[in-house]
């Protein structure tokens, strides 16, 4: 399912929402624990896992982006910047396991975005087949999601 992406007053805001078949703490630990985190995002590294705390980004050319945690609420929320964007994580326990929503909110729309909104869908369809321990193709989801997001993308910003 996609993305639900709205103009907001800051700019604009991507909504995933996602139901897993497993605990919050499992779900969790896919979003912090530096041991599962490469699994579904290689460049990503928790620093300090703390409100005011870092993760790390590898640009892949020996250098690393720091990007503040802004929230964080064991096994609740998750949030960090996500340079001039922010990235917010929201987990809650459901019947039969877990819901998990993902927020972006982004300040400029680019020709990045579509990009950018693909890859967090990708993602988080990875966390969901490693959780239940099947694996995917992530380059060719990846080429099908951004197209339907550049579509979106276009239809949100001529309203």
């Amino acid at each position: 399912m996609l993305a639900h992406i709205e103009k907001v007053e800051s700019g604009y805001r991507a909504t995933y929402e996602r139901h897993l078949n497993h605990p919050v703490e499992e779900v969790w630990s896919y979003l912090t624990d530096n041991e599962k985190l490469p699994k579904w995002f290689s460049e990503l590294r928790v620093d300090e896992l703390r409100k005011g705390g870092v993760i790390k980004f590898d640009m892949g050319d020996g250098t690393f982006d720091e990007l503040s945690i802004l929230e964080l609420k064991i096994n609740s929320v998750f949030e960090f910047s996500w340079w001039a964007d922010t990235v917010r994580f929201e987990l809650s326990q459901e019947s039969g396991g877990s819901s998990l929503r993902l927020i972006e909110n982004i300040h400029t729309i680019t020709d990045h975005t579509p990009k950018d909104l693909a890859g967090w869908h990708v993602c988080l369809d990875v966390i969901e087949a490693l959780l239940d321990g099947r694996a995917i193709e992530r380059k060719e989801e990846w080429k099908i999601w951004y197209e339907r997001y550049g579509n979106e993308i276009e239809k949100v910003t001529l309203q």
